[in-house]
């Protein structure tokens, strides 16, 4: 399976410094981007530890005999419980060194990853940073849901109003993300893969500056992932800016 991806992180225009952090391993057909939180020499630390972490379980378990940390979990695909256990791990091994080093207390960080086996696509992901399909068409879907208060309070309430999101007070608080506890729960997901679809990984500073609709647009009507990458961080920066903004756009090959 042939991919092309791009990727880029800018540190926005109101921060001065970036805690997102972005990998890719395309011999794994691996993605992955990270949201860290905590200051400065913590929630840098923690986005990159997450990265390498999953990285590192990945390049392990290419031998499939190697023991895993966690068991399997039958209803889940071989592929579907690698890419869970690698999320676990990382988060086991940013929260032990939360507690040991005092200078990185709280630190944590979202994750949202991506890999593919055959024609099927998986993502794993903890928090608030996105996975998006974007087809041709300009259709756009979200592949991951908010693990937030906002979107709690929008399930609770299936009838609210533009609105009363748009002024719910607490909507940048995240209910989940690695390192908050010494276990944590993965959302997986799995679709089909579609050739001509572009996938979007991104941080919060992407998706709370640009509506979906904005994020079709821009990629649709760009010719190549490159140019669209920097035309989505400079559009988010002319929107305020306010946090770092992290982009990886994958496709596969027809």
């Amino acid at each position: 399976m042939k991919i092309t991806y791009t990727a880029q992180s800018d540190t926005g225009s109101v921060r001065d410094h970036n805690e997102d952090y972005f990998a890719a391993f395309p011999q794994e057909n691996l993605f992955i981007v990270a949201d860290g939180m905590g200051g400065h020499a913590a929630g840098e630390v923690a986005s990159r530890m997450a990265a390498e972490i999953i990285s590192e379980f990945y390049e392990r378990t290419q031998n499939k005999e190697i023991t895993w940390p966690y068991k399997l979990d039958r209803s889940l695909s071989y592929s579907e419980n690698r890419l869970v256990c690698s999320v676990r791990l990382a988060n086991q091994k940013i929260f032990k060194e939360s507690i040991a080093n005092t200078k990185r207390q709280g630190m944590g960080t979202t994750i949202v990853t991506a890999t593919m086996s055959e024609n099927t696509l998986y993502i794993g992901h903890v928090g608030d940073s996105r996975a998006y399909s974007i087809s041709p068409d300009r259709t756009i879907c979200q592949l991951t849901r908010d693990h937030s208060l906002l979107e709690d309070f929008k399930e609770a309430r299936p009838d609210v109003t533009e609105e009363e999101t748009e002024n719910f007070p607490h909507k940048n608080v995240i209910t989940r993300a690695l390192g908050m506890r010494e276990t944590v729960q993965v959302d997986i997901s799995s679709h089909e893969l579609e050739p001509e679809c572009v996938y979007l990984l991104c941080s919060d500073g992407l998706s709370g500056m640009l509506s979906d609709q904005q994020i079709s647009k821009i990629i649709c009507e760009t010719a190549t992932l490159n140019e669209a990458t920097e035309t989505l961080i400079q559009a988010a920066n002319d929107a305020g800016g306010i946090d770092n903004i992290t982009v990886l756009m994958f496709q596969s090959a027809a």
